[in-house]
């Protein structure tokens, strides 16, 4: 049988959608579309009954169809074909916007960690919920919101137990290092902080920090601030199919493409507000600290504080003064 060359089709490119629905849902039920003002079902009159029914989440068939008809969408495009990996049935990561600045360049993250100017490494492990009865604070990828590290009073593990996923006797933890969920959860992408104090925790395994390496000459505000634009954050969303059992999946956030700084001094400029915000909120929360140690009638657990308040001060904790 002859199948006819549709119009589209090239040599040099291939057709890929990014699409983030299918009109199915997880459980492999219609997925509807939701207003997102009312919060109801939007419903469509049903061409053969005549009645009302659901209309249905499916970008990928607008995409399909927009293709047969010579069009294109925001989450359809042809990539030349040099840039698709052949390896992997599925497309691993594209985009054609990169974030620029005037005065800035641009680089992936793959660049700058192999510039030195970004250093990323894991999470120490996850502890099984039994050994979870201890005072280090054990942080899961649940914890990671609203920009600030959430430590679970509740979910801490022996300081033995820490140490064996340290490999150490401190957590090579660092004030103010950037932490993101690595793959397996719908806020990939979003950087919290880890402030002052909050060092002598165990990060799970599904957990990146990123800091700024031995050669930049940024610190980590920059970096938030730069991974927080809003045309940076929509290259996370789109580094696709971020299935639990594709492990290759983890590491597509290296292409994605950020602004990077002439000199120190652009870079402190632009991330000014990052660094007054968090650098406040270290003030505000050592001078909270030093109430609570000077006063232990108060039943008040402070994120990453407690430790001291017991015992004093871990080794590892940098306390914060101006």
């Amino acid at each position: 049988m002859t199948i006819s060359r549709p119009k589209w089709f090239s040599n040099d490119t291939v057709m890929v959608s990014t699409a983030p629905t299918c009109g199915l849902s997880k459980g492999g039920r219609l997925l509807p579309i939701v207003d997102p003002v009312s919060g109801k079902r939007i419903q469509i009159i049903d061409p053969e009954t005549g009645g009302n029914v659901d209309a249905i989440n499916d970008q990928l068939l607008k995409d399909a169809v927009a293709l047969s008809e010579g069009a294109l969408t925001e989450t359809l495009a042809f990539i030349p074909r040099d840039r698709v990996s052949l390896r992997c049935a599925v497309p691993t990561y594209f985009d054609s916007t990169e974030p620029c600045f005037k005065g800035f360049t641009s680089a992936s993250i793959g660049e700058l960690v192999t510039r030195n100017l970004i250093s990323i490494r894991g999470g120490h492990g996850s502890p099984s919920q039994d050994q979870r009865i201890g005072d280090v604070p054990y942080i899961k990828v649940s914890d990671l919101r609203a920009g600030l590290v959430n430590i679970n009073p509740t979910n801490r593990i022996p300081s033995s137990v820490a140490k064996q996923f340290w490999k150490a006797n401190s957590s090579d933890l660092r004030p103010f290092d950037l932490v993101c969920p690595e793959r397996t959860s719908k806020n990939i992408g979003d950087f919290c902080v880890l402030m002052p104090g909050q060092e002598r925790v165990v990060l799970t395994k599904e957990i990146i920090v990123v800091r700024p390496g031995d050669a930049a000459y940024f610190d980590p505000f920059y970096l938030l601030w730069a991974l927080t634009l809003k045309i940076v954050r929509d290259q996370w969303r789109r580094v696709i199919f971020m299935q639990t059992n594709r492990e290759d999946v983890g590491k597509r956030y290296l292409e994605i493409e950020i602004p990077v700084p002439p000199d120190s001094q652009q870079a402190a400029s632009v991330s000014q507000a990052f660094r007054t915000y968090y650098e406040s909120i270290a003030e505000s929360r050592s001078a909270l600290i030093d109430y609570l140690r000077a006063d232990n009638s108060h039943h008040f657990f402070v994120a990453g504080a407690e430790a001291e308040i017991l015992s004093g001060p871990p080794e590892d904790v940098i306390q914060v003064t101006k």
